[in-house]
């Protein structure tokens, strides 16, 4: 995949219509400080268009940005979840908020579930697994996140860990990522690239212990761009709080 511009192009909060998009939408869904917006400026090779926060539980909007690539398509930053000084009553609105675009986006193509490769997916990340599979949601795919923060022999073992905790099939897609040399984006890549192709199956199989931190930091860091993307749109009252982690 070969970005060549992108875009926040529309911010919804809990009160918004959300968009009929017509290019196909790539979802992003995770904890709270699990390394999102790290993720996505990774994808977007941009260093910080995706604003990342300090602050756990301060994105409250679903954040669509439209990549322009070889075909056009969305990544759909949704709200973090699992910030424990967020009320249980705003979380649940952001629950509501993100079922609703999981149930509606007739052109979601699949969803990525972060989770910390440091840690045993907390109870949070094993229901939101659970309920993307019950609803038929074929195409979860895990991403380990912050792999450079542990020792490379280690990383098999961790994914073991998150594999069997969250009850993940053997030919579930499971992908360590580092934000920091890029390792596993090329994994990722490839995958999207064969969903827009429609030949996901080839993408389909295990990767868990063959992505390290294999030296791609110097190609990603010479060809990523700085925040050049415009905002084309956004809806005026949701626009504020458009950064986490």
């Amino acid at each position: 995949m070969k970005v060549k511009n992108v875009a926040l192009e529309t911010v919804c909060g809990i009160t918004s219509t959300l968009p009929r998009n017509e290019a196909p939408e790539f979802a992003f869904a995770g904890r709270s400080n699990v390394g999102k917006s790290s993720l996505i400026n990774a994808l977007m090779m941009r260093k910080s268009f995706a604003r990342t926060s300090s602050e756990p539980g301060k994105t409250q909007t679903i954040n669509y940005y439209r990549i322009q690539a070889e075909q056009d398509l969305y990544f759909v930053d949704l709200p973090g979840y699992g910030y424990a000084k967020v009320s249980k009553t705003t979380q649940e609105k952001w629950g509501k908020m993100i079922e609703k675009y999981l149930r509606t986006s007739k052109q979601l193509k699949a969803v990525f579930l972060l989770v910390d490769i440091r840690h045993e997916p907390s109870a949070g990340d094993k229901m939101r697994f659970e309920w993307i599979r019950a609803n038929d949601f074929e195409n979860v795919i895990v991403i380990a996140t912050k792999s450079d923060k542990i020792g490379r022999s280690q990383i098999p073992s961790h994914l073991k860990v998150i594999r069997n905790s969250l009850g993940m099939r053997k030919t579930d897609l499971l992908i360590p990522f580092s934000a920091t040399s890029k390792a596993g984006r090329e994994e990722i890549y490839a995958f999207m690239d064969g969903i827009l192709s429609g030949d996901a199956a080839d993408s389909s199989d295990s990767v868990d212990a063959e992505v390290t931190d294999n030296g791609n930091k110097s190609t990603a860091e010479s060809s990523e761009t700085a925040d050049n993307g415009n905002i084309v749109s956004t809806e005026k009252a949701e626009t504020a709080n458009n950064g986490n982690k």
